[in-house]
């Protein structure tokens, strides 16, 4: 039956499938891994591209920003770092003004010198260096090592080196160490004037005294050389050169006198031991022209050990420092009130024991206990402290106040030096009941010398006031201070004060400063210096000033001791010694 046959069919196996033979499945399984490691090789390969294309792109924009940092945004200092290392550029150094007195004495000149340094960059072998800057200099040796090795071209090893030490150095050829030609300054006469000279530094820059005052004109302008060297420091024949001059400084020349500034400084150093003063100056100068023949404070210093200087010793106090004046201030009193024409030598005071400053009882130092006639002439002979207030009380307090200004008290004297004091003045509107009492006789107000120097000029010189100076004249151009010059008081009364000077000196407080032969017109002064607790007893201010020759004054000498238990009298000793050295420096004639 058909069912049958189709139910025998259905149970009988049915055929298989054909199927791929195993090597056309192998291959073809092949040939699909093939493509994925195609697949896979190409994106390997394109990510590998991609990296190296990012890497020299990368590269590629280092190297533009370099080219662009070199080129333009740094490039000056490239540049600069690249003529460091070919081109050396040195200071041409200017010789700085030398300083002469009045008779061409060289007090300060410049010498030449070198400043050693090193290029590590050029050192081959620093144990050599270093041995050899130890040996010649006396640097210390680890600092030189550190020095010689650090990461640049230009170490300074000593600067102001003696030319014979440079030259030994120099002698021995070590690559690295080299040398730069500069100055020192060199002081012949050691430290003679040591505070008015002054110093300079390391560069050369005046930092004291006339040293800094006239440092612009004494230290001229620095030129430089700039020269092409090799790889191994050596300077390239035909190589690139450029100069450029440096200028010198002006010379200047002082009024000093070298052998009247060695006497005074000599004579002040005795007078401060003598008198156990903690310290003393001594001024020197031609009353009709201001200028300073001899200026110094002691103790003093040696500017060739300014390790071992102490700075107050560096000082010219008498221009630097203020004092009450004492008795030497009376002179200009009495020239207020000649000039105010209230008052002659001859007019005569009754002068009571004890006279009243405020709720003071001033006495003299006679200690007499009764009133006594005195003219104008025997008040200042005698140094009458009480006899001074009541000329100050004929003069006024209102005139008082209007001289001081006429003889610039309280004023810079235009000296050229710095650091004046003008000192401590009551304006007139701060007098009290006991100023002007306290002002005739010299206390109560605080003064520098140069600034009673400069009013004692006016009564020397006819009434007409100098300004103290130490220049005379730069390069070779005279100085003018004669346009400088002002009227304090007529001459009348100027000669009235010089004769009453003269008599102190020939029969009065200053006896001892008569010189065999010579006229000498003086004064003398004590003044108790005041402390925390008021005046105090063993603490002065020993002074004279005095002039020779009234006729025809060329030399005034002011003599102060500060902090002394002495009076007056141990002034006048330093003033004798000074005033004789003058005379004989000067070739002053002695009396006709």
């Amino acid at each position: 039956m058909d069912r049958g046959r189709r139910s025998a069919s259905s149970n009988a196996p049915r055929r298989p499938r054909a199927e791929m033979p195993p090597a056309r499945r192998d291959d073809a399984r092949s040939a699909r891994e093939r493509d994925r490691d195609e697949r896979e090789s190409e994106r390997t390969f394109l990510s590998r591209r991609k990296f190296i294309l990012g890497v020299f792109g990368v590269g590629a924009l280092i190297t533009i920003g370099q080219l662009a940092d070199y080129q333009i945004v740094n490039a000056g200092r490239y540049r600069d770092e690249a003529d460091a290392r070919r081109l050396l550029k040195q200071t041409l150094f200017a010789k700085r003004g030398t300083i002469y007195d009045r008779k061409g004495n060289v007090l300060a000149m410049s010498e030449e010198c070198q400043n050693v340094y090193v290029n590590p960059q050029l050192v081959k072998d620093a144990g050599k260096a270093v041995k050899a800057l130890v040996e010649v200099l006396g640097v210390d040796a680890k600092e030189a090592r550190a020095l010689c090795t650090e990461d640049t071209t230009f170490n300074y090893i000593m600067r102001k080196v003696d030319q014979e030490d440079a030259d030994r150095l120099a002698e021995k050829r070590i690559a690295g160490i080299e040398f730069e030609q500069t100055t020192k300054r060199v002081y012949p006469y050691g430290n003679l004037a040591s505070q008015v000279l002054g110093v300079v530094n390391t560069d050369s820059e005046g930092v004291s005294g006339l040293e800094h005052y006239y440092d612009e004109i004494l230290s001229g302008t620095n030129g430089s050389i700039v020269r092409e060297r090799a790889r191994d420091g050596s300077y390239i024949a035909g190589g690139a050169y450029e100069k450029t001059p440096a200028k010198d400084g002006v010379d200047l020349v002082l009024a000093l006198d070298a052998d009247i500034q060695a006497a005074a400084e000599q004579a002040m150093a005795q007078a401060v031991a003598d008198s156990r003063a903690k310290y003393g100056s001594a001024i020197v100068c031609d009353p009709t022209t201001g200028e300073i023949l001899a200026c110094c404070s002691s103790p003093t210093y040696d500017q060739n050990d300014l390790a071992n200087a102490r700075t107050e010793d560096m000082n010219l106090r008498a221009v630097t420092d203020a004092y009450e004046r004492g008795s030497v201030f009376k002179t200009l009193v009495a020239g207020m009130g000649v000039d105010l024409g209230v008052m002659t030598p001859d007019t005569a005071f009754s002068v009571p024991a004890v006279v009243k400053a405020g709720d003071d009882d001033v006495r003299d130092v006679d200690r007499r206990d009764y009133t006594e006639s005195m003219t104008l002439r025997e008040i200042l002979r005698r140094s009458s402290n009480t006899g001074m207030i009541l000329v100050g009380q004929k003069i006024g307090e209102d005139e008082f106040a209007s001289y001081l200004k006429r003889y610039g008290i309280g004023t810079r004297t235009g000296i050229d030096f710095a650091g004046e004091s003008t000192g401590i003045i009551k304006e007139r509107s701060e007098y009290d009941g006991a100023s002007l009492a306290a002002m005739s006789f010299g206390q109560a107000l605080a003064v520098s010398p140069i600034e009673i120097l400069r009013a004692e000029t006016g009564i020397a010189n006819g009434g007409v006031m100098s300004v103290p100076h130490f220049l005379v004249s730069k390069q070779g151009e005279e100085v003018d201070w004669a346009s400088k010059q002002e009227r304090c008081i007529s001459k009348e009364a100027a000669d009235a004060v010089v004769s009453m000077m003269t008599t102190v000196v020939a029969e009065g407080t200053g006896a001892a400063a008569q010189i065999e032969g010579y006229t000498i017109a003086g004064k003398t002064g004590t003044a108790e210096r005041a402390g925390a607790n008021g005046y105090e007893a063993g603490n002065n201010m020993a002074s004279f000033l005095g002039f020779v020759s009234p006729e025809a004054p060329k030399a005034m000498v002011y003599i102060t001791l500060d902090g002394t238990a002495n009076m007056s009298s141990f002034a006048i000793t330093p003033f004798k010694a000074i005033m004789q050295a003058t005379i004989e420096a000067l070739g002053i004639p002695k009396n006709a």
